[in-house]
C-alpha cells in the first residue's frame, strides 16, 4: 500500500527563486569588498577607492566559490529558458513565415515612386478588423460543427488558432511605437514634476527672503529705540528671535 503520510507537491504558477540569493549577505559583501580593495592596491600599497570595477574585471578576480554569485555573470547569448520555455535575446520580431504559420495579411508593398527600398506602411487596423470578423464567423461555424458532427472540430479549431496568432502578430508590430510613446510620457511626467519642484522652491525662497527682511527691519528698529528696562527688552528680543527662527525652519521644512 502506498505511503499516504507524504504531503503531495503543491504546483505553483511561478518557480521559486534560485537558491543563490542566500549568498547575498552583509558578511559576503564585506568579504568581496576586501578582495576588491586588495586587488586595487598600487605599488606603494595604497588602496584606490575610486576605482570603477567593470563586470569583466570582477569576474577575473580570484574569489571563493560562494562569492562568485555576487559577481555579475557573462551576458547571455542566443536563447535562455524561462519557466521551461526558450526565449530569444534577439529584439527582431520573427515573421509568421519564419515560424511556419500561414500569414493571412499581405506584406507591405514597395513604393517605387519615392524610395524603392522603403516599403509602404501596412494598414494594420484594417486587417485587424477583418481578422476579428473572421473570428466571429469561424466561431459560429465551430458551434454549428459541434451540433452536427463534433468529431470534425479539429480543422475549425486550427483555423481559429491561426486567426488569433495573426491578430497577435499584428499587435506585436506596434510594440516599438508603444515603447517610444511610453518613454515620451515618462519623460514628460518627469519634466512636469521637476518644474513643479522648481516652482515650489522659488516660492519658499521668496517666503524666506521676506522673513529675513522682516528680521533685519525689526533688528534695526530695536537698535534705534531706547528701552528703559534692559533686562525685559533682551527677554522680549530673545523671544522674538526664537519665534522667527522657528518660522524660518518651518519654511525650510516645507
Amino acid at each position: 500500500m502506498a505511503d499516504t503520510s507524504q504531503q503531495p507537491a503543491v504546483p505553483t504558477a511561478f518557480a521559486p527563486p534560485p537558491p543563490l540569493w542566500k549568498h547575498f549577505t552583509r558578511e559576503n559583501l564585506d568579504r568581496l569588498e576586501k578582495i576588491k580593495n586588495e586587488a586595487s592596491k598600487d605599488e606603494n600599497g595604497r588602496i584606490n577607492h575610486n576605482k570603477q570595477w567593470s563586470p569583466s574585471e570582477l569576474r577575473a578576480l580570484d574569489v571563493p566559490q560562494e562569492l562568485r554569485f555576487l559577481v555579475p555573470p557573462d551576458i547571455p547569448t542566443g536563447q535562455y529558458s524561462v519557466f521551461g520555455e526558450l526565449q530569444s535575446l534577439s529584439t527582431t520580431l520573427p515573421s509568421l513565415k519564419e515560424q511556419g504559420i500561414e500569414q493571412l495579411y499581405p506584406e507591405p508593398e514597395v513604393d517605387t515612386s519615392s524610395d524603392p527600398s522603403k516599403p509602404s506602411p501596412l494598414n494594420h487596423a484594417y486587417y485587424l478588423l477583418k481578422i476579428s470578423k473572421s473570428l466571429l464567423l469561424n466561431f459560429l461555424e465551430f458551434v454549428g460543427i459541434l451540433s452536427v458532427s463534433p468529431e470534425q472540430f479539429e480543422s475549425k479549431v486550427e483555423d481559429m488558432r491561426n486567426l488569433f496568432i495573426n491578430a497577435h502578430h499584428l499587435l506585436n508590430l506596434y510594440r516599438p511605437h508603444q515603447a517610444r510613446e511610453s518613454l515620451i510620457m515618462m519623460m514628460e511626467e518627469q519634466l512636469r514634476r521637476t518644474k513643479d519642484e522648481i516652482k515650489q522652491m522659488d516660492k519658499i525662497k521668496v517666503e524666506i527672503e521676506g522673513v529675513l527682511d522682516q528680521l533685519e527691519a525689526e533688528g534695526r528698529q530695536v537698535g534705534s529705540v531706547e528701552q528703559p528696562d534692559g533686562a525685559s527688552h533682551l527677554k522680549e528680543a530673545g523671544q522674538r528671535a526664537l519665534e522667527d527662527s522657528r518660522l524660518v525652519w518651518d519654511l525650510l521644512d516645507q
